[in-house]
């Protein structure tokens, strides 16, 4: 264009009026394909079927959550890996969680859920011990995981609990929980990517040999502390060697009424 304009400015008066098409003819020619363009993305988009976005706020980060009640005490173990799909995002993760002196919380699912869970359970916990001068039971921190679970179920935690501690007498209590608050007092639960591979060997050595027979759960194992603890080891190892989402180190803590103690294990870590 600079060329022809040059050019232009070279010639008589005479021959410039009958240049001046000339100079317009880049013009129209850039006109036309600006046309032609704007109407083939027309077209184009017209053609196109419709890709509506599905809005997916939630992820399963994996992991397995184990708890036993005993006699005197309350054991409560769960895997420090965490993953979504093939990735593992962090090795180190801890997924128990303290809510009072006698009872211990442990989840599994998606843990931006399961933080926000907590950080809930945490505050009402706080205003309960300004109202009444004491912590919470184990019983009562189950009712308010349930009510605070159950508010949300229009739009639920993607969470799966299991909660353990010592009740008023001392003896060891086991929750287990729904993503929406159904829970229940049981002796022993597994929630998690490994349940389905831990709760048949958990009911096999803790409810009676027959298959054919299998009695209500009882609310109390019949197993002593050091029993419980081998137990959980035993069925970690196990549940490690089928399923990718459990691994590299087992934490475990043991409630008693005289205070909390805590395991860690390594796992297989591939």
């Amino acid at each position: 264009l600079r060329l022809l304009f040059l050019v232009y400015k070279a010639k008589p008066n005479k021959i410039r009026r009958n240049s001046r098409q000339a100079l317009l003819l880049p013009y129209f020619i850039l006109l036309n394909l600006r046309a032609k363009c704007f109407f083939f993305c027309f077209s184009f988009k017209a053609t196109m079927t419709k890709q509506h976005a599905n809005w997916s706020p939630y992820d399963n980060n994996g992991g397995t959550c184990v708890a036993i009640a005993g006699s005197d005490y309350c054991v409560i173990a769960a895997d420090t890996r965490m993953s979504t799909g093939y990735s593992i995002l962090s090795r180190d993760y801890s997924k128990i969680h303290k809510l009072a002196d006698k009872a211990v919380l442990s989840s599994s699912g998606f843990q931006a859920d399961v933080k926000a869970l907590q950080k809930v359970l945490k505050s009402r916990h706080l205003i309960y011990q300004h109202q009444h001068n004491k912590q919470m039971s184990c019983p009562a921190m189950a009712q308010l995981l349930s009510n605070t679970l159950y508010f949300k179920r229009f739009f639920p935690y993607y969470a799966f609990n299991v909660l353990g501690g010592l009740d008023e007498e001392g003896k060891g209590c086991v929750f287990t929980y729904d993503a929406v608050g159904s829970y229940e007092k049981v002796g022993y639960s597994a929630q998690g990517s490994g349940s389905t591979l831990i709760m048949p060997f958990l009911d096999n050595q803790l409810k009676s040999p027959s298959p054919l027979l299998l009695p209500k759960q009882d609310s109390i194992t019949p197993l002593s502390e050091s029993e419980a603890v081998d137990l959980v080891k035993t069925v970690f190892a196990s549940a490690t060697e089928r399923d990718i989402y459990t691994g590299d180190k087992l934490e475990i803590m043991i409630l008693k009424a005289d205070g909390i103690k805590t395991e860690v294990m390594e796992l297989r870590k591939d």
